[in-house]
């Protein structure tokens, strides 16, 4: 896990491969005015999920198979606020034996609001246990590698 997620460039708009927009509800506020910071997280997830389980595209997930969520690392940069549009860049930054690593960030405008690193591994759904991500599923998450960014720390590792 890089030492700092920002040193990476999320932050910049350029650098994310793959996009999806959620809008801010009411309801996603706290006393302080501001998005609650779990919602955060559930915007992260809705990125990772319009990626890896996009309707329109080919599943990356074998039948019987699925992916979990193994590692979040999460720095708050700004507050948002309700009513707003959020955009989640997601970007593939590793991947591995059984797992893929996703740079993440959000944005209201230009802003960037949060980056994150979360880490999913590929587990069987019968054993419970991780399994090997098949070459096809590799080639697909190839595709969405950084761009214009950190292409020193972007790459593939049998860990």
């Amino acid at each position: 896990m890089p030492k700092e997620i920002d040193s990476q460039g999320i932050t910049k708009i350029s650098c994310h491969a793959h996009w999806t927009k959620e809008s801010v509800r009411y309801n996603d506020t706290d006393r302080q005015g501001h998005v609650n910071n779990a919602v955060f997280v559930t915007f992260l997830e809705a990125g990772r999920v319009s990626l890896l389980y996009n309707p329109k595209e080919r599943a990356l997930t074998p039948e019987g198979t699925s992916f979990v969520l193994a590692n979040l690392v999460l720095n708050f940069r700004a507050e948002i606020f309700w009513p707003s549009e959020v955009r989640i860049g997601t970007t593939v930054s590793r991947i591995g034996n059984s797992s893929v690593t996703f740079s993440q960030a959000l944005f209201v405008g230009d802003n960037c609001a949060a980056t994150a690193q979360t880490v999913l591994v590929l587990m069987d759904d019968a054993t419970r246990k991780s399994r090997s991500l098949p070459d096809q599923t590799r080639q697909e998450l190839k595709k969405w590698r950084h761009r214009d960014c950190c292409s020193e720390n972007v790459g593939t590792s049998d860990a």
